[in-house]
């Protein structure tokens, strides 16, 4: 597809157009499969009750038919048959040469409507009405006479009742038609979105990655492209301190973006054993001790076990750390409750700016830096809460955050 002056479109257009084009097939494919159902159905609709209505018509005419039978085989002779309805209904007694012996009064004086044998039944032209009568032969004795008691009946009744049902189905079939087009064109929408809404957070993601890739990468060219020109003025340990740090930091990139792609595909977890979370929190506290000259406070950190994963958890920890001691300004407190309890809850909280309201659900969005100024070495690659929401998420929990700067994980217990 092409834009403007035959340039081509650009990319979202034209994913745009495709995602249109599926949902158009998907609507029309739907709406064919509708009709397609309802016309078999409503055709064999209309042939059962016909079916059914007709044999209810048969049963009636034999049953008046047999009627008229036994009063001839009673030896009471052959009466002079009467019909309800002289306009829907004749009745006709005939020998075994076609000729009638009795007659109702609406066809007296005609031939043998019919010729059939006694068990048998047909659709006969009559001069009674334009429609045409099933009859139904009986056969009955009289003396040593072989007679057959013809009964016939207008199914005017049964062409009525399947004009009504035609005639209901072809007003009602459009409407249905209608109904499953825009129910099949929202729900393919809501799907579509979906994908949409997948594929472009992917390609954010990808290029995202490859932005962040780019930075290290582009730092150990730059000092070795400068040593590489002026070796004599290089200075080998600070080169080698520059591209470990840079190595290192590509590593723990290369790390997350494994974990979150791992978990995106929705890798099998990895085997979960019971895990002391306090350990683990004590652990990072020590080590945050270590490497600030933040005040760590870990007095509301109590005993509490989990079963999950422990490197995701531990994982999950630091990162949270990391976080809180990237923005305080001199205190980092850790807390953690819920030990017997069905849920553990783990609070980190420092003494930073905070995160504005607006803001509480995007940190844990992949790569989001909310404030773009500040440097990547004081502001990471972006990652870090979104492993957070990834891990708790997978062991069953859930991560929020609340007033200020403080990170609330909840996860369930392992007692």
């Amino acid at each position: 597809m092409t834009g403007e002056r035959g340039r081509p479109a650009p990319a979202g257009e034209r994913h745009l157009r495709r995602l249109r084009a599926v949902r158009v097939r998907a609507t029309v494919i739907a709406v064919l499969a509708v009709a397609s159902a309802l016309v078999i159905g409503g055709t064999l609709l209309v042939q059962g009750l016909r079916a059914e209505l007709s044999g209810d018509v048969r049963d009636a005419a034999r049953g008046r038919a047999r009627e008229v039978a036994r009063v001839i085989e009673a030896g009471r002779g052959v009466p002079a048959p009467t019909v309800a309805d002289p306009d829907e209904e004749f009745l006709q007694v005939v020998d075994a040469a076609g000729k009638v012996v009795a007659a109702s009064g609406n066809v007296e004086g005609q031939p043998a409507l019919a010729r059939l044998e006694p068990g048998r039944s047909a659709s006969v032209k009559t001069p009674l009405d334009e429609d045409r009568f099933l009859v139904v032969a009986v056969g009955a004795r009289s003396g040593d006479r072989e007679l057959v008691v013809l009964d016939g009946r207008t199914p005017a009744g049964v062409a009525e009742a399947t004009r009504t049902v035609t005639r209901l189905l072809l007003i009602g079939s459009p409407a249905l038609l209608v109904l499953a087009a825009a129910a099949t064109w929202a729900a393919v929408g809501r799907a579509l979105r979906r994908v949409a809404r997948a594929e472009d957070a992917q390609r954010r993601f990808v290029s995202d990655a490859s932005h962040e890739l780019r930075s290290p990468l582009a730092a150990v060219r730059q000092h070795t492209e400068v040593a590489l020109s002026h070796p004599a003025r290089a200075d080998a340990g600070a080169l080698a301190a520059t591209v470990h740090e840079e190595a290192v930091r590509m590593q723990r990139l290369v790390d997350d973006l494994l974990l979150l792609a791992r978990a995106d595909e929705g890798a099998p977890p990895a085997a979960r054993h019971p895990v002391d979370l306090d350990d683990l929190v004590l652990a990072e506290a020590c080590r945050l001790r270590a490497s600030t000259g933040l005040r760590i406070d870990t007095t509301g950190v109590g005993a509490a076990r989990v079963t999950g994963d422990e490197d995701a958890l531990r994982r999950l920890v630091r990162n949270l750390g990391e976080n809180a001691a990237r923005y305080a300004h001199a205190r980092v407190a850790f807390t953690l409750t819920g030990a017997g309890e069905t849920a553990v809850r783990l609070t980190v909280e420092d003494d930073g700016p905070g995160v504005p309201p607006a803001d509480r659900r995007r940190v844990f969005e992949r790569f989001v830096r909310l404030d773009e100024s500040r440097s990547r070495e004081a502001g990471g690659a972006g990652l870090g809460l979104a492993i957070v929401a990834e891990v708790a998420a997978a062991h069953g929990g859930k991560v929020s955050m609340e007033d200020g700067a403080r990170f609330v994980v909840t996860l369930p217990s392992g007692e």
